[in-house]
């Protein structure tokens, strides 16, 4: 079973973000990236299948040369090789032009199943899943929390309001996971040591064979980004309890108009 893993470094949710004073992307220095953490179940979910019915698992990122340590921490973990597609051009690409990109990259190796996080928690876009299964023309299932390989087929568990959705497609698919599906593991000191010995096979997109003019072109543009507004500051109420209550009752209904 040879698996394709899409991976993304995103920075770290916990660190602080700053916009660029120009509005047009996040302020990077001395923030800390690290692999979207969708993707890092999507990277487990591979190794585990190696595991148990053998193959590959072949890492796919995009992205400037720090992007590698992403690949790095993943062939830690336990994946076999890993892609980097590194160029200039991939600067103001959107999720469509970009899934082409990969989608090239993919095509490039052989693959059974090609999986990613559910989103990237940078955009939380979830469009560079259902791409891949478009442009690779595969059958696909997005937000996966459990996952069972048969002769040809899987079986996908999905959480739904209310339920479970249980899908049966066909094989080579395209699958996008949730953070629930497993946990991932912590790399050991051998996988480190490997990881760090492991070539990361660099491609343009040139290399791909991409043409990302007319049709492949990004549709989409960055107007600008802005914080998001301050919060004002709370307000307390004081006075006996049923004085209290009937203020913040009229406060609700009046003020904040949810009553």
């Amino acid at each position: 079973m040879h698996v394709v893993v899409c991976v993304k470094q995103v920075p770290d949710t916990e660190a602080p973000i700053r916009i660029r004073p120009d509005g047009q992307g996040v302020d990077e220095s001395g923030l800390t990236f690290v692999m979207n953490y969708y993707d890092e179940h999507a990277v487990e979910e591979a190794i585990r299948i190696k595991e148990r019915a053998g193959g590959t698992v072949t890492l796919i990122a995009a992205g400037p040369a720090r992007a590698a340590e992403a690949l790095r921490a993943g062939l830690a973990m336990g994946a076999d090789q890993a892609i980097h597609i590194q160029d200039p051009a991939l600067d103001g690409l959107d999720h469509l032009a970009l899934a082409r990109v990969l989608t090239a990259a993919i095509a490039s190796v052989p693959y059974d199943l090609v999986l990613c996080g559910k989103l990237a928690t940078d955009d939380n876009a979830a469009v560079i899943g259902p791409a891949l299964a478009e442009f690779l023309d595969l059958p696909q299932a997005t937000a996966v929390t459990r996952l069972e390989l048969g002769d040809g087929t899987a079986t996908a568990h999905r959480e739904v309001e209310g339920g479970v959705e249980v899908l049966e497609i066909s094989l080579p698919a395209v699958v996008t996971v949730e953070r629930n599906i497993n946990e991932p593991r912590y790399p050991s000191l051998p996988g480190i040591m490997r990881a760090k010995r492991t070539p990361i096979t660099v491609k343009t997109i040139a290399d791909l064979g991409v043409d990302l003019g007319g049709s492949g072109a990004a549709r989409v543009r960055l107007l600008g980004l802005a914080p998001p507004p301050a919060r004002p500051p709370g307000r307390m109420l004081e006075g006996e309890p049923a004085e209290v209550v009937r203020e913040l009752v009229r406060l609700l209904r009046e003020e904040a108009r949810v009553l």
